[in-house]
């Protein structure tokens, strides 16, 4: 029993001798009201360019994009158009048998001709009508002929009248059917036909082959302009407020890494959607070298706004105290970080912008978070790499140096 308390005793004692030799060494360490020294890494408040940037994803459309289908049914007979093809306004695509529509137009024309025949014939009868109306109401100023007869030669006029109406509609109708059959001949010849530009286009997508039986309608190939391509991305609503009409847009895509294209905004959309809490807009980009292709992602940067000659420090010199971000501004002189508060701008590239207030010198970037306001601290030398000038490893050194 005795022999376990002589032996706890002397860890006692060694414990204490080892309390008393960090308490002195940290005593040797410490600032003026007893707190340890850190080390600390700073860097210098600078002056640069803050840039308020945007990033955004999103898809790559065509400007514009229709499918070429065919009016009328019918066998495709041709197509002369592949996928990749360019193709001018007007342009036949394809081309339906026509045989059909050619025997209609044919008798079309037949029709109209026998209804033409009958309206010279109405007419002939109604000039004798005319005619004979005449004479018998000569006749009775005369009193040669009677009232009946007159009366007889007016409805027979009359009747010869309306005959004459009958044909002339006819005529019109026959007319029209030919024209109709004119226009359905000439939907056999399928053509790309747009209203803007008259620029090239080019096919997109090749729906079927010739040979195939096609009802109205039936797609048979698409016609894209992607000369301007339309990017889309959405914003949250923090950036909706920044976006302009006209605002210049820098495109990026995995396709052509390295690679910038131009654009700018051309359309916001006049609402955020509820489900997404994003609004759609849509930036025009040109196209003329034909690089970018529809569906292709992107990344497009947005330039909000510049702020020259602005106040930054690096962002990892941002820390907080009592709820208050700030930074700590290092006293090289006295070895003492002053904590100031700060209003806190925009990042740009690893420097934050600091509004207020007006800072000069250098800031602590690393060690921070064991700093209090007026904390003794430790900083490296500026040059740290600096060395004398000296033999290299295994020169000999001038005469009489000791190796």
């Amino acid at each position: 029993m005795k022999r376990y308390i002589v032996v706890a005793a002397l860890v006692g004692i060694a414990a204490w001798q080892i309390y008393v030799r960090m308490s002195n060494t940290a005593t040797q360490k410490a600032g003026p009201r007893g707190r340890v020294a850190v080390a600390v890494e700073t860097a210098a408040v600078q002056k640069s360019t803050v840039r308020d940037i945007g990033i955004f994803t999103g898809t790559l459309y065509p400007r514009s994009q229709f499918v070429v289908a065919p009016k009328v049914a019918g066998r495709l007979e041709k197509l002369h158009v592949k996928m990749a093809d360019r193709v001018k306004k007007g342009q036949v695509i394809a081309e339906i048998e026509s045989e059909e529509y050619l025997q209609q137009l044919d008798q079309a024309k037949a029709e109209l001709e026998v209804a033409r025949a009958n309206l010279a014939d109405v007419k002939s009868a109604l000039e004798i009508a005319s005619k004979e109306l005449e004479r018998v109401k000569t006749l009775r100023q005369k009193r040669i002929a009677s009232e009946s007869e007159l009366d007889a030669s007016a409805a027979q006029f009359a009747a010869q009248e309306a005959k004459h109406k009958v044909a002339l509609a006819q005529v019109a109708q026959k007319d029209a059917a030919l024209k109709a059959s004119q226009v359905r001949l000439s939907y056999t010849e399928i053509r790309a036909s747009w209203e803007e530009g008259d620029s090239e286009r080019i096919v997109g997508e090749r729906f079927v082959d010739e040979g195939a039986m096609l009802a109205a309608n039936t797609p048979i190939v698409s016609v894209l302009d992607i000369s301007v391509l339309t990017g889309v991305i959405h914003v949250i609503e923090k950036d909706y407020p920044k976006m302009r009409i006209g605002r210049n847009a820098e495109i990026h895509t995995d396709a052509y890494p390295g690679q910038a294209f131009s654009g700018r905004v051309a359309r916001i959309a006049p609402l955020v959607k509820e489900m997404t809490r994003t609004a759609r807009v849509e930036l025009e980009i040109i196209n003329s070298d034909g690089l970018l292709k529809p569906g292709m992602f992107i990344r497009a940067q947005i330039e909000f706004s510049v702020f020259e000659n602005a106040t930054v420090v690096p962002v990892d010199a941002l820390t907080k105290r009592g709820g208050r971000p700030g930074v700590f501004i290092a006293d090289r002189e006295n070895l003492k970080a002053r904590f100031s508060p700060a209003e806190i701008g925009l990042t740009d590239q690893g420097l934050l912008q600091i509004l207020s207030p007006e800072i000069v010198g250098e800031v602590v970037t690393l060690g921070h978070h064991l700093l209090e306001d007026g904390s003794t601290i430790i900083l490296a030398e500026k040059d740290p790499g600096a060395r004398k000038p000296g033999p290299a490893p295994g020169e000999k050194g001038p005469a009489g140096s000791k190796p």
